[in-house]
């Protein structure tokens, strides 16, 4: 069951943002329904919420490191779970100073973190530390899973890997947006967003589109 924030000295803060990420592009992944989640919780505004496709092991993610840079304290950011941040138990103690530098309030579903003195007691310290290394250990899991089948199918002659991208197979988000980029209505970087890859994914499509 997803928890509100009731409590009257949440009401207080200065704003509320969310983060959500997905590890692939919206072809696989709905983020959508990380995004109802956050308002769920209490990010009712849609514009307050960051969100991204990349992989939780990615250290410079475009979106988290915009949002780190545009709270200050009292402000409340809220994630839907640790995994979402990141799985890396690293760059989740790095994210946890941070939150205590800007004193900010961690919401991470029901789970609340309040820095807002830009402290952390050691019990709460200690389980959300915890979850990191939890959310580390199943992105481990995974990987080791994906291995051993791509290992198995090579095993047995199949081809693996993504197929090579041609006009065919161009995501259908991407040739609706793409006239606009084309009159310099919207630039790379935000038909990247639209279509939630990354600048370097929009400019292969783009070179593939306007090749053929």
């Amino acid at each position: 069951m997803i928890k509100t924030i009731n409590d009257k000295r949440w009401k207080l803060a200065m704003t509320t943002y969310g983060y959500a990420r997905c590890s692939t592009d919206e072809n696989k992944q709905d983020i959508n329904r990380q995004k109802r989640e956050l308002k769920a919780l209490g990010c009712v505004d849609e514009k307050n919420i960051y969100w991204e496709y990349e992989s939780g092991t990615k250290v410079n993610r475009v979106e988290l490191n915009k949002l780190l840079d545009q709270v200050k304290a009292g402000d409340i950011l809220i994630t839907t779970e640790v995994s979402r941040i990141t799985r890396s138990t690293k760059q989740l103690c790095e994210i946890i100073e941070k939150v205590k530098e800007k004193q900010l309030k961690l919401v991470i579903g029901g789970f609340i973190v309040d820095c807002s003195k830009g402290e952390l007691d050691a019990m709460t310290d200690g389980m959300l530390k915890m979850m990191g290394v939890f959310a580390e250990m199943e992105r481990n899991m995974i990987s080791e899973r994906v291995k051993s089948g791509m290992a198995n199918a090579l095993a047995k002659g199949k081809c693996i890997g993504r197929p090579t991208t041609t006009i065919n197979n161009l995501p259908p988000n991407f040739i609706k947006h793409y006239p606009k980029y084309r009159s310099n209505q919207i630039n790379k970087s935000e038909l990247a967003k639209i279509c939630g890859v990354s600048r370097q994914t929009i400019h292969k499509y783009i070179n593939v589109y306007e090749k053929d």
